[in-house]
């Protein structure tokens, strides 16, 4: 067993440290030294130096590729609803942590057998979200009795598995003020109390439309893909907690790409590391490279307050405690009129406020004060 030196043990972080003593022990005593060595100098090479103007770089840094991203949607093959919003419209989704996504979607995982292919498509249409519609061949308005009759589709029915039985169940729970009976290959909806506007039935039977039937909410469609040696569900559509529920998903690996839904199931932790992820998989795809680095920072800077706050006014910028920084971003007059409200004090402190007074920025030489003694 080779031993790290306590000089380097104590200037490694753990996870480092742990990589480490897992690649030496191997070898013997001379090359693991050197090993250790190598990775210690470059470790030090790496790290930042005191003073180094880290956002200006990171913002440069993902700037400038930034410019050169498409700005594009990627289909999949053979699914008209499925596409995934790509290059730089999803970064600025993501950095401006918007709650409304264009394009939600979710990779599952499964566990074995389904991971091999057995019942797949099976699985997949008992996640996809069906709505009554899809398995209505046509709605009837009864104008004399203002009843709806709808017409089922035993072929659908049957497909996904269901009893006529535990549909009546469902619907008579989710439609709301309507009474639902089966009558032969129909189901017929009247509405509760004297209700004889014709206006207020088609109001009526639109809504049932939409009314959930059966599988994972929020979940419009589903694709099973083969990746590598496994198959896995591609959705269109969010739904992580319900998902996470069921037995035949590998939770450990299924994601979404709504940051802030992972927040609200997992914690911030794993929404930082979704934003890392996301915008990474955007850059990597557009054949552009960026340091893992500086999109750290940035998602550190968003998960900061324990929770995700987009790079705007209203979010990241509002937090500032520097008057003169909030005000060179967007609305000035606002900020420095609330401020003089108030008799809010600015301290200089950081890179933006100086520039604006045209002073020497805290960075660099600009950080250490000197004293002279002047003859």
């Amino acid at each position: 067993m080779t031993t790290i030196p306590k000089e380097i043990a104590d200037s490694l972080p753990k996870a480092l440290l742990e990589d480490l003593k897992e690649k030496v022990k191997s070898l013997s005593q001379t090359k693991a030294k050197k090993v250790m060595e190598t990775v210690h100098q470059e470790y030090n090479k790496a790290r930042v130096e005191p003073g180094e103007c880290v956002g200006l770089v990171a913002a440069e840094s993902i700037g400038e590729p930034g410019t050169q991203m498409t700005l594009n949607t990627f289909h999949f093959a053979g699914v008209a609803e499925m596409n995934v919003t790509m290059g730089l419209p999803r970064i600025i989704e993501i950095l401006d942590g918007r709650k409304e996504l264009k394009t939600p979607m979710m990779e599952i995982f499964l566990k074995k057998p389904y991971s091999k292919g057995k019942d797949i498509k099976k699985l997949a249409m008992n996640i996809k979200e069906t709505k009554l519609n899809e398995i209505v061949t046509e709605f009837v308005i009864n104008v004399a009795d203002f009843i709806i009759e709808a017409k089922l589709n035993k072929e659908k029915i049957k497909d996904l598995g269901m009893r006529e039985a535990t549909l009546l169940t469902i619907l008579s729970k989710e439609i709301k003020g309507a009474t639902v009976k089966k009558k032969e290959d129909s189901l017929i909806i009247k509405p509760r109390g004297k209700s004889d506007s014709l206006n207020e039935i088609y109001k009526l039977k639109e809504k049932i439309k939409g009314t959930y039937v059966r599988g994972v909410k929020k979940i419009s469609q589903v694709l099973p893909v083969k990746r590598g040696e496994e198959f896995i569900i591609i959705t269109a559509g969010s739904n992580l907690k319900d998902i996470l529920k069921m037995e035949e998903v590998d939770t450990s690996r299924t994601r979404t790409n709504d940051i802030f839904e992972i927040s609200g199931v997992l914690g911030i932790e794993a929404a930082r590391q979704a934003i890392i992820d996301e915008v990474f998989k955007v850059i990597e795809s557009q054949g552009l490279n960026v340091d893992v680095r500086h999109i750290m920072l940035v998602a550190d800077t968003m998960c900061i307050e324990g929770m995700v706050k987009g790079i705007t006014r209203y979010g990241v910028v509002s937090e500032k405690a520097s008057v003169l920084a909030r005000a060179s971003f967007e609305t000035p007059i606002k900020h420095i009129i609330n401020a003089s409200l108030v008799g809010e004090t600015d301290k200089l402190s950081s890179v933006v406020e100086n520039v604006m007074l045209n002073q020497p920025v805290p960075v660099g030489t600009g950080l250490p004060g000197l004293i002279t003694k002047v003859k």
